[in-house]
């Protein structure tokens, strides 16, 4: 049995932000000089992000997104998250508006469907009253990815939304979303780490853009080579002038 967030709806009801209309933003502080928790974090963000947008085929659109504000009701403070990625939507042509700087979900029309926490501390409290504010926003998926094990035993850890709880699964493949996370041991920007992946139902991992044209060089030297050394069997048997 998947154990379940004890979030019940008059401890955190979820939000109709529906009809909230679109509030006024002049006084939302969407961005700070607060900086990010350290460097492979900040690589981490990176990876999570980029990659979505150099190999992740998909039909429709989506926007993939790092430490960036997510707003999801007036009277609640927004959360951060270290990753966020939402379909079905686009960013907004002029990004220069500060209606446009952050993930205002009243906006964009729905919560993003994943967010993920990377821990690196206590402090965050990530498994605990954090984890409650996503199922109160809404957030279809929450995946939280503990490296060095500040908060339990559990590197990662995956949560699904049904109703207002959340329910741990026992996997890291995401349904609703056709998409999975998994930890990957390799070098990223010339370093080596265990990082955290996404992936395809099979465990491929979607590629970065880097990642993808060495597989193409890869696939094309295979060839060069395939093409030789049938060039050099059809010559041994004078079939093809040297």
């Amino acid at each position: 049995m998947n154990p379940t967030l004890t979030t019940s709806p008059e401890q955190s009801p979820a939000l109709d932000w529906e009809d909230i209309g679109e509030p006024d933003v002049s006084d939302i502080v969407t961005e700070d000089d607060t900086p990010v928790d350290n460097l492979i974090s900040e690589k981490q963000q990176r990876l999570l992000t980029t990659c979505l947008y150099s190999g992740l085929e998909m039909d429709q659109s989506f926007i993939a997104m790092a430490n960036v504000g997510l707003f999801y009701g007036k009277d609640y403070p927004p959360l951060v998250p270290d990753a966020l990625l939402s379909f079905g939507v686009e960013l907004p042509e002029d990004m220069s508006q500060k209606k446009n700087r952050s993930y205002f979900v009243w906006n964009l029309g729905k919560p993003p469907d994943v967010a993920i926490e990377i821990v690196s501390n206590k402090v965050g409290n990530e498994l605990g009253s954090k984890l409650e504010d996503y199922a109160r926003a809404r957030v279809p998926y929450y995946a939280v990815f503990d490296p060095f094990h500040c908060l339990s035993e559990k590197t990662l850890q995956v949560y699904e939304l049904r109703g207002l709880s959340y329910h741990l699964l026992p996997h890291s493949w995401m349904d609703g979303i056709q998409l999975g996370l998994t930890l990957w041991n390799g070098v990223f920007e010339d370093f080596e780490y265990q990082w955290l992946r996404w992936c395809d139902a099979e465990g491929n991992l979607i590629l970065t853009g880097d990642e993808k044209a060495q597989e193409e060089h890869q696939r094309a030297e295979q060839e060069r080579q395939r093409a030789e050394r049938l060039a050099q069997l059809l010559r041994e048997h004078g079939i093809m002038d040297e």
